[in-house]
């Protein structure tokens, strides 16, 4: 009796399988912990003007900024009092009421008007550098981050006047020292953004602050002994006038951070 066995032919794609190997694949556990996200450094924040980890000097233009912020908020409430007291002092720190009401002494005999125009026509442009300084190393990104909680119209308008001052350089500075509602800061960053010389820029400043500055105190000699009564008059209110300028800037800064204190509520 002869045995037979039968014989199994390989499946064909069986060599296939082996001489190619399969590649295992396993898709992550939900339990399993994934590689971390890359954390966003401090510096990159859309309410910051670089775009790039900060340098020394971007660290130094910051902080010049913040010190030019606080001066004004510091001097708000203050301005008012030094015209009922020192208005020489007022004057020679650069602000037109001072400087018209130093006009106004002088036209009564008051002997210190030429140093208060000196002296006033120097501080009229204490800050203007750091503005040219930041426009320089941020170019339209500090605009941007000075413009972000403003109002569409007005960001149309800074971005108008920023074009016009890059084109029109010597007059745009005339301009910031006019009695006009034009914000010099955005005009000093372009400025130097648009690469004009510091040089140039605070030779064209000093002459227009020194022009500006003998305006105010030619006027206030005008005006003469009226504008220094009203001051007079002026002075038994300074202290309530102060108190309530205070008092709106507090309000003012309560009102804009209850959204936030919501928001973390």
């Amino acid at each position: 009796m002869v045995a037979t066995h039968s014989l199994r032919r390989p499946c064909p794609w069986a060599a296939q399988a082996d001489r190619y190997p399969r590649r295992v694949t396993s898709d992550p556990s939900p339990h399993e912990p994934t590689a971390p996200a890359a954390e966003k450094q401090w510096w990159d924040d859309p309410a910051l003007p670089w775009r790039h980890e900060p340098r020394r000097a971007d660290l130094i233009c910051m902080g010049a900024l913040s010190v030019v912020a606080l001066y004004g908020l510091v001097m708000l409430p203050l301005r008012p009092v030094i015209l009922g007291l020192a208005p020489h002092l007022l004057g020679s720190l650069g602000y037109r009421t001072g400087l018209v009401l130093v006009g106004a002494l002088a036209a009564m005999g008051d002997p210190w008007w030429p140093a208060v125009l000196v002296l006033g026509s120097l501080m009229a442009m204490k800050f203007d550098w750091v503005y040219w300084w930041a426009g320089k190393l941020w170019g339209r990104g500090i605009m941007d981050v000075w413009a972000a909680n403003k109002s569409p119209r007005t960001q149309r308008y800074w971005g108008r006047l920023w074009d016009a001052a890059r084109r029109y350089e010597k007059l745009a500075i005339v301009a910031t020292f006019l009695p006009l509602p034009l914000p010099s800061g955005v005009i000093y960053a372009a400025l130097g953004a648009a690469g004009t010389r510091l040089r140039t820029f605070l030779t064209v400043g000093a002459l227009s602050a020194l022009g500006s500055t003998a305006g105010y105190i030619a006027l206030g000699y005008w005006i003469g002994e009226p504008a220094v009564q009203a001051v007079d008059t002026y002075g038994r209110y300074l202290w309530y006038l102060s108190i309530a300028i205070l008092v709106g800037m507090i309000v003012v800064l309560w009102r804009r951070s209850r959204p936030n204190g919501a928001a973390e509520r």
